[in-house]
């Protein structure tokens, strides 16, 4: 559990709410546009999430100390060239190296070691090293706006660099070093002959239609998020909020999340992560009506925290419910390919965002774009969740 959210707290350097807080102080350094730096963190994201395909699969290959120290490495020396970036090319190359190893490798990492060790308790381990991130949201934005203060932004990285060094390492070796999932691995196996559920392959999961229905409805709270995130300025200026009404609502968004993470390790252990996903998308659509029928700054919370909700959710079944329809044994490989998903999602939402507002979209005509992706990934779940079921191996 440690090692899990130490990891998934490390995650936060290379995720989007962080690497924001760099933004101007790049782009000035750069003298590039808004613009331009979207396009280069869109494509970089992009890149990273095909190649995670593959680097995330090699988690099911080797022993999971080594794979740490992998993941590690990767992360020191990525946070290190960042502090180095002076064109837009290695402006490219360093968000894409964090975005791997990062947002990608840490969490993947976490969440999978997590799904195979834990199976009664999985849904309430899920949700407790996902505390991790949500740490890191809480404290990273107002500790690196304070150094900002002190340091110039590649000395805060090289810091961040130092300190993933030399405090990482310590973590793996004082709580996994004794760990080896793949005997585990074995014992699960054996079990599995006795009645329990087939274990797929990545290759199988991929000729699966069931894959496709759920992955329509865990990919929704991504690029719809992450593209209220990014252009949240785009959405004060839309309703005439005042500045800081989002950010201000933010504060609900961090707490709804947090409190329905708390929830959800208990409702899937009780529930299964199959059956809540019928519910995880709900909230978001409750937050795509608000922000399209209401105007009135009260509503900005109500709509966070909506979002908020989803989002705590999202964050449990996207781990379990794989797990509980395609076993543990190859998780690592099916993760890979989810989180590649999860990622490229993001950069999408991005993309999708900007092109429409580009277009003359209003945030309402947004809203009710993405409240109808909702809908449509909804009701084929619906139509189709009798058969989201593991498969049971006879006897």
């Amino acid at each position: 559990i440690i090692f899990g959210f130490i990891f998934t707290f490390f995650s936060s350097f290379g995720q989007s709410f962080f690497l924001g807080l760099f933004n101007a102080p790049i782009r000035n350094e750069l003298g590039i546009s808004h613009g331009q730096f979207g396009s280069v963190y869109a494509s970089a994201t992009i890149c990273s999430s095909l190649l995670l395909i593959w680097v995330g699969k090699k988690i099911d290959d080797y022993r999971i100390l080594n794979y740490s120290f992998f993941v590690v490495t990767l992360l020191f020396v990525s946070s290190l060239f960042f502090s180095f970036i002076n064109s837009v090319y290695l402006l490219a190359v360093g968000i894409f190296l964090m975005r791997l190893s990062g947002q990608g490798l840490m969490s993947h990492t976490s969440t999978t070691t997590i799904s195979r060790f834990f199976e009664r308790s999985r849904g309430k381990a899920l949700s407790t090293i996902w505390f991790g991130l949500s740490t890191a949201e809480f404290i990273l934005p107002v500790l690196i706006t304070y150094f900002f203060l002190i340091y110039s932004w590649r000395t805060v990285w090289q810091g961040i660099a130092l300190f993933i060094i030399l405090f990482l390492p310590f973590i793996i070796l004082s709580t996994i070093k004794s760990i080896n999932l793949d005997s585990r691995e074995k014992d699960i196996n054996s079990k599995q002959k006795k009645g329990k559920i087939k274990s797929w392959r990545r290759r199988d999961v991929i000729k699966d239609y069931r894959f496709y229905i759920v992955s329509l409805n865990m990919l929704a709270m991504p690029w719809i998020a992450t593209g209220i995130f990014v252009y949240q300025s785009f959405i004060t200026d839309s309703k005439m909020w005042a500045p800081y009404t989002i950010p201000k609502a933010f504060m609900v968004y961090s707490i709804t999340s947090i409190f329905t993470l708390f929830l959800s390790g208990f409702l899937v252990d009780k529930f299964t992560g199959r059956n809540l996903i019928l519910f995880m998308n709900i909230p978001l659509f409750l937050a795509m009506f608000v922000l399209f029928k209401f105007n009135h700054e009260f509503f900005a919370y109500i709509f966070l925290g909506l979002v908020g909700v989803s989002n705590g959710l999202a964050n449990i079944l996207g781990s379990s419910t794989w797990a509980e329809i395609y076993g543990v044994k190859y998780i690592g490989s099916i993760k890979a390919l989810t989180t590649a998903f999860m990622v490229f999602s993001t950069a999408f939402g991005t993309a999708i965002f900007g092109i429409l507002i580009d277009n003359g979209f209003t945030i309402e005509n947004i809203a009710f774009l993405g409240g109808t992706y909702i809908i449509i990934s909804l009701i084929l779940l619906i139509f189709f969740r009798k058969t989201i079921e593991p498969v049971k191996l006879s006897n």
